[in-house]
């Protein structure tokens, strides 16, 4: 059989929606994508009945809507999620989602409204989404780390009618603009109305799907301000998984743990990609360095899902701790949602194996670039390479390309994912259908992508430009600095300069002229930070991007 053969088999029968025009657009070669999704498991000739019926259900209710019966199709009594109530199979999580969708008809909610999540990392999470997308609804996922007036401006800008949010955040869910309110993760003894009472109180028959199909809202970080809502009314399941097939060895049937918010990007594309793959999903509330590390052991996991801080917190436990736990079932430790360091990159590896695939994207663009551990260990720091069906170029001021490796460029990115604008108004540039991150960065000489900081946090200090992430990733490297955040602050004579936090290692003292010096060494001297600020902790949001706007 050739690979046209295979694409064939898989997409024919289905009368899957990938016309030429299509493919070309977004730069995907069929052949290839056929060998991706077989590789992975995710397609099985031996089954070409499932394989049609799979691909007919995403047709018929597009991939968010449609997971949750492609994981009842193909492994209907395999455990779909683990988490801190038990286990629940993927025929029972598809079986819960269909009666809350059904639930929820009942009351009047469907097409056109706007559901509002506010949940950690639980099956009600899940169920909330997937049967949002089954009513036609929109479902916007919200930071657990909100307080009342950023939840009461999203909810108002986004105009959500339901709010679905765990018991704990019960005070800030109460004075939020919302119709409807149901509890997710709750105690037993709560007198509101949960997920779990609904999907007890009807059927669990599939509702029909929906003649327009919500869209699907993920929330930028908001680091500068609140939260912009970075709306899909199309997400693209197989191309989804293909591209992110192409770059991490994930496999049918395995155990998956995700620690990262499901609200993130990150999270949530694992989460789905999960019922595609039959990987049983392991969830837990809150994060947990040890806890995570117990998981992992228990459930034979294969992957871990993380962002950066995450990692650190691990190693931050030690060796003894950490060597508690067997930890050699991990095949890969998929990171995204704020930069890995070099340092911290190289560490994890040397300490769980080659096992590392960093992630860089953002909630516009979706993902860009995917550096393997073969490219972390050629050159740590790096963001790799993009993935099947993806295109990444640089730009200058003058928004022409860039070719040349080691110059330093905007950001932009083309995959067929980026988001259609944010809900309040405005948008991202785009330039030769490619859209930017916001990002600046360089490609080394064998391709592969560095980002060396953020288009608007460039610094010019006294006619000089300087990116703040080139100094925070040599300050990590400090032996005695645990973490550290360069900001620019107002000059009279160098318009501005740089300032530096500083989170030393615990029981270090350092002085402000060790940490000078130490840049004096390895860098410009207009790189050399004029302030310096000793904190106990950086700020950062769930994600671990650290909240600039806070330092001072």
């Amino acid at each position: 059989m050739t690979d046209m053969d295979l694409w064939n088999a898989i997409t024919r029968p289905a009368k899957l929606a990938l016309r030429p025009a299509e493919l070309a657009k977004t730069m995907l070669q069929p052949a290839l994508i056929a060998k991706t999704l077989a590789g992975a498991g995710l397609v099985d000739l031996r089954r070409p009945d499932q394989s049609v019926r799979m691909f007919d259900i995403l047709r018929r209710w597009g991939p968010v809507a449609g997971a949750p019966f492609v994981g009842a199709l193909r492994t209907p009594d395999r455990d779909a999620v683990l988490d801190e109530r038990g286990a629940i199979t993927f025929r029972g999580l598809n079986d819960e989602t269909n009666a809350i969708a059904r639930a929820w008809r009942e009351r009047g909610i469907g097409e056109g409204d706007v559901v509002g999540i506010l949940c950690r990392n639980h099956r009600w999470m899940l169920e909330a989404a997937f049967a949002s997308a089954k009513v036609g609804a929109t479902g916007v996922y919200m930071n657990t780390m909100f307080a009342a007036p950023q939840l009461i401006d999203v909810c108002r800008r986004e105009g959500v009618k339901v709010l679905v949010f765990d018991e704990e955040f019960a005070a800030i869910a109460s004075v939020a603009p919302a119709e409807h309110r149901f509890v997710a993760w709750s105690e037993p003894s709560t007198v509101l109305v949960t997920l779990e009472q609904l999907a007890a109180s009807t059927d669990r028959a599939a509702v029909p799907p929906p003649v327009a199909r919500g869209r699907l809202v993920l929330l930028s970080s908001g680091t500068s301000g609140t939260p912009k809502g970075a709306p899909r009314s199309k997400p693209r399941g197989v191309l989804t998984a293909s591209a992110i097939l192409s770059k991490v060895p994930l496999r049918v049937h395995e155990s998956t743990m995700i620690a990262s918010p499901l609200f993130h990007a990150l999270g949530w594309l694992q989460a789905t990609l999960a019922f595609a793959l039959g990987t049983t999903m392991v969830l837990r509330r809150t994060f947990d360095p040890e806890a995570t590390l117990a998981l992992l052991d228990a459930n034979r996991c294969s992957a871990l899902v993380v962002v950066p801080v995450m990692l650190q917190r691990i190693l931050d436990l030690g060796d003894e701790t950490i060597e508690k736990y067997d930890t050699t079932s991990l095949r890969v430790i998929l990171v995204s949602g704020s930069n890995l360091s070099s340092e911290l990159g190289t560490l994890v590896m040397d300490r769980f194996g080659d096992v590392v695939y960093n992630l860089y994207g953002s909630t516009e663009v979706a993902w860009a670039t995917i550096a393997t551990p073969d490219d972390l260990r050629a050159a740590p720091g790096c963001a790799g390479k993009s993935p099947l069906g993806t295109t990444v170029r640089l730009y200058d001021e003058h928004d022409v390309v860039i070719h040349e490796a080691g110059s330093i460029g905007r950001i932009f990115v083309a995959n067929g994912m980026s988001f259609e604008g944010y809900t309040g108004g405005g948008t991202k540039r785009v330039l030769d259908g490619l859209m930017a991150t916001g990002d600046v960065g360089h490609f080394d000489d064998t391709g592969r992508l560095f980002v060396d900081g953020r288009d608007d946090e460039m610094i010019v200090s006294g006619g000089e430009n300087v990116f703040p992430a080139e100094i925070e990733e040599l300050l990590v490297q400090h032996d005695a600095v645990a973490d550290a955040a360069v900001i620019g602050v107002d000059d009279a004579v160098f318009g501005q300069r740089l300032k530096a936090f500083i989170v030393p290692k615990v029981g270090v003292v350092l002085s402000e002229d060790d940490i000078k010096s130490y840049v004096r060494r390895n860098l410009a001297s207009y790189k050399v930070p004029r302030d310096i600020t000793f904190l106990n902790e950086l700020p950062r949001n769930a994600t671990g991007k650290v909240l600039k706007r806070s330092l001072v």
